[in-house]
């Protein structure tokens, strides 16, 4: 989604929070939503201010920050399966004995060599984490890469985009400018992927959309705008209830 940069760019501080300030805003990481500072928000006969609404915000639309990090797919995350099963249970509180019981494992030694396990790969994170930051004042010749938006499915090689590579996409797709008319969709998966980057962004978010109104809004970029419904939910970008009685932008 739009927010992908702002996420991938933000602080760990901020990261932890959820949200970051801009100016006179706070924007959510999450999803992008914003608050003005100097606006009183009401909210069941309560009134928060900017900041205190954000954190509502997330509480409410995300449950919490680690839920949405620990949400994302695993080769953002660097997670496995069971290293993510055994990440929410800690986060929940659970004692060794609870998860040895939930998860079926051996005995308790086996869970604490996972924490084990775990806290190395903490140790080895901040050390990368590091070096790569080291590496951005030295390294002058590293291409941008466009993030990959969050709720991105079986992310691949078809996401290994630079921010070159995505202009030069847009500019000759979109040759009326990116608010105007697509003139093809037959094209490569990762400028597909591109394209509905740009599309995505004629969309609300935390709104609710009848499958007519995003017809409507999709056929100002494409006559063929069922073909790019049926990517957009496929990538991720979109989603709906079963029926098609709904969609949505996915968060």
């Amino acid at each position: 989604m739009g927010v992908s940069e702002s996420f991938w760019n933000s602080s760990l501080e901020e990261l932890k929070q959820g949200y970051l300030r801009e100016n006179e805003q706070f924007v959510c990481l999450l999803c992008g939503k914003k608050t003005e500072i100097g606006i009183i928000y009401p909210e069941d006969g309560v009134y928060y201010d900017a900041e205190k609404f954000m954190r509502r915000h997330i509480g409410r639309s995300h449950e919490s920050v680690f839920d949405f990090l620990i949400g994302l797919d695993k080769k953002l995350t660097g997670l496995t399966d069971h290293q993510n099963s055994l990440l929410r249970l800690f986060h929940q509180g659970k004692s060794d004995s609870e998860i040895q019981e939930e998860l079926s494992i051996g005995s308790a030694s086996t869970i604490r060599n996972h924490r084990f396990v775990l806290k190395e790969k903490e140790r080895q994170s901040k050390v990368f984490l590091a070096m790569m930051e080291l590496l951005k004042d030295k390294d002058r010749h590293a291409p941008e890469i466009v993030s990959v938006h969050r709720t991105a499915r079986m992310v691949d090689d078809r996401y290994n985009v630079t921010q070159d590579e995505a202009d030069k996409a847009l500019k000759k797709y979109f040759p009326d400018g990116t608010d105007g008319p697509l003139t093809k969709f037959t094209m490569k998966e990762k400028h597909k992927i591109i394209v509905m980057r740009e599309l995505v962004k004629r969309f609300e978010i935390d709104r609710i959309y009848t499958e007519k109104e995003v017809n409507e809004i999709l056929k100002t970029a494409y006559e063929d705008y069922a073909v790019i419904r049926r990517y957009m939910i496929e990538y991720g970008f979109l989603d709906r209830k079963p029926d098609g009685s709904q969609y949505w932008l996915k968060e």
